[in-house]
């Protein structure tokens, strides 16, 4: 019989047959070592036993635009319709290290997420949500010890104890210098914060994740599914070098560290991927760093759908991939997920975008049934294979990066970005020739595109927030500001605790700005390699 095609391949090239069966798996296959029961080792099948028959993965909804009040009101917004966690997005600036005045800062201040320049943005940000009863994710990483410090701030002033926080950071440094470009100071001082983070809430948070290990940055610059794996594993067996260099016990720190995975729209391969993820990190943690703690085995991650697979032609077919991406991960056994909404690929979302995204996590959670099962793939022979098969290609991946000498000297070195650029341009390639099909993109195109209302920010926010944060320094106590600036300045040019001075001076009305720049006259500022 003729097929359609010549050949069948995954999203990472993983050649797919037609029929598998029991030789499709390895000889030497064992249920106990491969998959074992959910909640065992090495946890491929989940990291709880009854998974979302206990509780539902954490319905998150990523927001953040414009000014501290804009965004809180959407927080509350989404909060009556269902969310039970919050999800910030910051604006460049804010992710930058740069005030909202700031010369750079023009024409984006509160463009891809909020601006929030101090203590007082956080303030109005945080203003009436219940911090000692929802979890809050914040998408930072050069400032995300000085985001931290405010949320703290906020906390400590209406008396909620730390202990009672729950919530994430991303603080993922490497996956900035690989594919996403917010990065503010050299890797090895990029590392000093982040592992002084990890030491400071390992003794005052004890609740709040320190890093969000991320591959979804990588896969949105055009990695497949084999690398988002590998090189998101990479950068998490970093980190824990970096904490157990500075004296940090593995079975301290290690329960507090997840990770964030993209999902796209190859529905097999993306459910093998976070098997095959999952079952690594348990194996590299107990076998690699001699973890004791169960809970230091277990890849705890977030996913959300894919922004790259976004189309703006028939925008409202984004909605049938977003339903396809969200029911793969609640398959692969997400802890969290944020579904992306339709209209994503022409502007922020609307209100009501918003809305049908967190509509399709519950319709999945609620009228679907498949969160009644534990792991129901399991057993199944192409699903074992193909994850059998990311794994394979995703540790040769690793002990190439390895043998390099590690992360950082692969990203100096340009091969981890040289990789992805290869997969990116293999794909971008295909779709061109026509032989990947994109929906409404390369096949089944429209003459006349319907219109979609979209978000659009008011030019005023910009100078409204300019005036903000100009208040703030007019009415502060200066030599207070300057005091604790002293301080952190003091403690980056020594091996003290960065996060107490940066927490003092967050208090004190210091800025986001204002606080990079004393790191930056410490650390220096980061210039990549030019690789050709």
């Amino acid at each position: 019989m003729k097929l359609r095609k010549k050949r069948f391949a995954s999203d990472a090239d993983i050649e797919i047959k037609g029929a598998y069966g029991v030789g499709d798996v390895r000889d030497d296959f064992s249920y106990q070592r491969d998959l074992g029961d959910p909640g065992q080792f090495p946890y491929t099948r989940g990291i709880r036993d009854t998974m979302y028959r206990g509780r539902l993965w954490t319905m998150r909804q990523y927001a953040g635009f414009g000014t501290a009040a804009e965004s809180n009101q959407r927080y509350h917004y989404l909060l009556g319709q269902g969310n039970k966690g919050l999800s910030v997005a910051f604006d460049l600036p804010t992710q930058m290290g740069r005030d909202s005045d700031h010369p750079t800062a023009r024409g984006e201040v509160g463009r891809v997420g909020v601006a929030i320049d101090s203590i007082e943005d956080m303030q109005v940000l945080l203003d009436g949500l219940p911090l000692g009863e929802i979890s809050t994710s914040m998408t930072i990483n050069a400032t995300a010890a000085t985001l931290l410090c405010m949320y703290l701030a906020v906390a400590d002033e209406r008396g909620i104890a730390r202990s009672q926080l729950r919530g994430t950071i991303q603080n993922d440094i490497l996956k900035e210098y690989i594919a996403r470009g917010t990065y503010i100071y050299p890797p090895a001082e990029s590392m000093r914060l982040i592992t002084d983070t990890f030491t400071f809430c390992a003794n005052h948070v004890p609740e709040w994740n320190t890093v969000s290990i991320s591959g979804y940055h990588i896969r949105e610059a055009g990695a497949d599914a084999v690398q988002e794996v590998a090189f998101t594993l990479a950068d998490g067996i970093t980190y824990v070098e970096a904490a157990r260099s500075v004296g940090l016990d593995v079975d301290r720190f290690a329960p507090r560290l997840s990770f964030f995975f993209n999902v796209h729209n190859n529905f097999i391969e993306e459910i093998a991927k976070f098997r095959a993820a999952r079952r690594m990190w348990a194996r590299i943690m107990r076998n690699r760093f001699g973890a004791k703690n169960p809970k230091s085995l277990l890849l705890r991650f977030h996913t959300q759908t894919a922004g790259v697979t976004l189309a703006a032609q028939q925008p409202l077919v984004n909605i049938c991939r977003v339903t396809l991406q969200a029911l793969a991960a609640v398959l692969g056994g997400t802890q969290s997920l944020h579904t992306n909404s339709y209209d994503e690929a022409l502007s922020l979302p609307t209100a009501e975008a918003a809305r049908m995204a967190l509509r399709t996590q519950q319709v999945i959670a609620q009228e679907s049934g498949v969160a009644d099962f534990i792991d129901p793939l399991a057993g199944s022979y192409a699903v074992e294979a193909l994850t059998d098969r990311i794994e394979a290609e995703a540790q040769t991946y690793i002990e190439t990066i390895e043998d390099m000498g590690g992360v950082v000297t692969a990203i100096e070195r340009g091969y981890i970005q040289k990789e992805i650029e290869r997969r990116a341009y293999e794909h971008q390639r295909a779709v061109e020739a026509g032989e990947r099909i994109t929906v409404g993109v390369n096949a089944y195109q429209v003459d006349e595109e319907p219109d979609i209302e979209v978000a659009r920010l008011d030019p005023a926010t910009e100078r409204e927030q300019v005036g903000r944060v100009r208040a703030v320094r007019a009415r502060r106590s200066q030599d207070e500001v300057d005091r604790t600036l002293r301080a952190l300045d003091d403690a980056a040019r020594s091996t003290n605790q960065l996060v107490p001075p940066i927490l003092d001076a967050v208090k004190a009305r210091a800025t986001v700005g204002e606080i990079a720049d004393v790191l930056r006259r410490v650390f220096g500022e980061y210039q990549p390699h030019v690789t050709v």
